[in-house]
């Protein structure tokens, strides 16, 4: 990351407006770029609803959470935390 001279880019009253807030500190200014939200690029995120959709269809259907944890391969209290969640 490449430290800027706020003096050298700023107009003036933007930066004495910042430099109410901090002056003489180092400031962060995040990217304008949207951030994606957890597993919207890969698709993971759809893949965990979907799955997490059937196993509440699946233990509404009369499955025990145990059941649904050995068959999704996942612990007891992850199971109790999507069908309860």
């Amino acid at each position: 990351m490449k430290y800027l001279n706020a003096a050298e880019l700023l107009p003036e009253h933007l930066l004495k407006e910042i430099q109410t807030y901090v002056d003489g500190e180092i400031l962060y200014i995040p990217k304008i770029s949207s951030k994606k939200e957890w597993g919207a690029a890969n698709g993971s995120r759809i893949f965990y609803q979907e799955r997490n959709k059937e196993i509440r269809r699946l233990f509404q259907s009369g499955f025990s959470i145990d059941t649904l944890a050995e068959q999704y391969g996942l612990a007891s209290t992850t199971i109790k935390k999507i069908v309860y969640g």
